[in-house]
């Protein structure tokens, strides 16, 4: 079964309701990102951040899965799906993909502020202060902020470099470290970029660039995928 490796980013969860602090006005529900996804952020006003992150939370309970998402889980009957996404909601997976990887960290999870290997899920939406690890530390969002390293990004790259195909979606593959995943895909692969804002990788000589929404992107990705 070919290995069909998939990139995910902000733009296919904008499409079931979740805001982007890559909207126009460069704010994330109003919140400056130093605001609120910063290890300073967290020093300074942790408070700020929790109820921020709770209300990310609130939000995902709201939203459901789009179509994009439900034609990438259908696609696991055809080929090996492995998902790399960029994206802290769990809509892969509510879709049904089984094989999900998230660079950025998971909203429903939270961990330790002194083991970073101390990770849990979250039974609800609301972590509050005093809530404690194990080690009696507050647990803080399960999140990589911006400042932070991004402990999945080798194993990612390891998945990329086994595809048979790579298709990104929902992302222009502009911010780093995520967007240099593209440059492991194997030479000569069939690879696709569906993204309205997409723009040629010079370095991918087998690119198709679909400038479409997720939603209406996967329909053109399938049409090529079956012929």
């Amino acid at each position: 079964m070919l290995k069909l490796v998939v990139l995910s980013g902000a733009g296919i969860s904008q499409e079931s309701g979740i805001k982007t602090f890559r909207d126009s006005d460069g704010l994330w529900e109003n919140h400056r990102i130093e605001d609120v996804a910063t290890p300073e952020a967290w020093a300074r006003d942790p408070l700020m951040v929790l109820d921020f992150y709770n209300m990310r939370r609130k939000q995902l309970q709201e939203v459901e899965p789009n179509h994009a998402h439900d034609v990438l889980a259908g696609l696991e009957g055809l080929y090996d799906v492995q998902i790399i996404t960029q994206n802290v909601d769990d809509l892969h997976e509510r879709a049904g993909s089984t094989k999900v990887l998230h660079l950025h960290g998971e909203l429903k999870k939270v961990r330790s502020t002194v083991d970073e290997h101390l990770v849990y899920t979250l039974p609800g939406w609301e972590l509050k202060p005093g809530e404690l690890c194990e080690k009696g530390s507050q647990l803080r969002p399960h999140i990589v902020w911006f400042g932070e390293a991004v402990p999945n990004i080798v194993v990612a790259a390891s998945m990329v470099e086994m595809a048979d195909i790579l298709v990104v979606i929902g992302t222009s593959m502009k911010v780093y470290p995520a967007a240099g995943l593209m440059q492991y895909a194997p030479e000569g692969i069939p690879a696709f970029l569906i993204d309205p804002e997409a723009s040629p990788q010079y370095y991918i000589p087998n690119l198709t660039i679909i400038r479409e929404r997720a939603t209406t992107g996967v329909e053109k990705l399938l049409d090529i995928l079956n012929h």
